[in-house]
């Protein structure tokens, strides 16, 4: 890996082709999802949650088997909305140093000049020719700003859902009818009854700090769960 902060007087010219791939990661079964991009996930994917250690993360459910996302076709993601952490390709961002090694200023975008993406001639520009940046960079910087403010929020807002009593261990069981069924253990999952019987002064409350909508979105995201069994099905009869 070769981590390089990104300029438009070293890199103006550079290309980066915006390929999808096993190889990139676009196969995996759950992929960490963010506060900013509940409205759009939960369109497309069931949105769960999953403990590491003492804190709580979220994800969406892609796939039944390991390395399976049903949404990844031969022309790319066939979802409406693609997952930030994918979105942003070989980028990633981080906050500048200081003389003295330490973190300091604002987040910049940085490139990996090592992935096959980068650099490929039939790719698209980052910068446009005067220097403002190009539509694709636009994009990426979009999707790397939802993962930054994503990381910085995100474990609190989790464990303030959990505080309130609306996450919920399961074991999601999943029925294929004559082909079997899955069990997707370890996680889990808003409670809907508990939404529902949240007192008044906790609707209020979370109401105001935005929580109660992430909440229903997350709730409302399971009934994707029978897309995912469509598609499983649809798979398995093409093979």
């Amino acid at each position: 890996m070769n981590r390089v902060l990104l300029n438009n007087v070293d890199h103006a010219e550079l290309r980066v082709a915006p390929r999808v791939g096993a190889e990139f990661g676009d196969r995996a079964n759950q992929l960490p999802i963010y506060p900013g991009e509940f409205e759009q996930a939960q369109r497309d994917f069931p949105i769960l949650f999953r403990r590491d250690g003492d804190s709580i993360d979220a994800i969406v459910l892609l796939g039944l088997d390991s390395d399976e996302n049903l949404f990844l076709g031969e022309q790319g993601w066939t979802s409406r909305y693609v997952p930030a952490i994918q979105r942003r390709g070989p980028f990633s961002i981080a906050l500048t140093r200081d003389a003295g090694g330490g973190e300091a200023g604002e987040p910049m975008v940085h490139v990996d000049l090592d992935d096959p993406r980068v650099g490929d001639d039939a790719g698209l520009p980052l910068f446009l020719p005067h220097g403002g940046d190009a539509p694709y960079l636009q994009h990426v910087s979009a999707a790397l700003r939802t993962i930054y403010e994503g990381t910085q929020q995100a474990r609190a807002i989790n464990a303030q859902l959990a505080a309130a009593g609306l996450l919920r261990d399961v074991v999601l069981e999943i029925d294929l009818g004559d082909e079997g069924g899955y069990n997707v253990p370890g996680v889990l999952a808003v409670d809907e009854g508990a939404l529902a019987a949240l007192p008044d002064a906790d609707v209020v409350r979370l109401h105001r700090a935005g929580l109660l909508r992430l909440a229903t979105m997350a709730a409302a995201s399971l009934a994707n769960v029978s897309r995912l069994i469509e598609l499983k099905n649809k798979r398995r009869a093409a093979a």
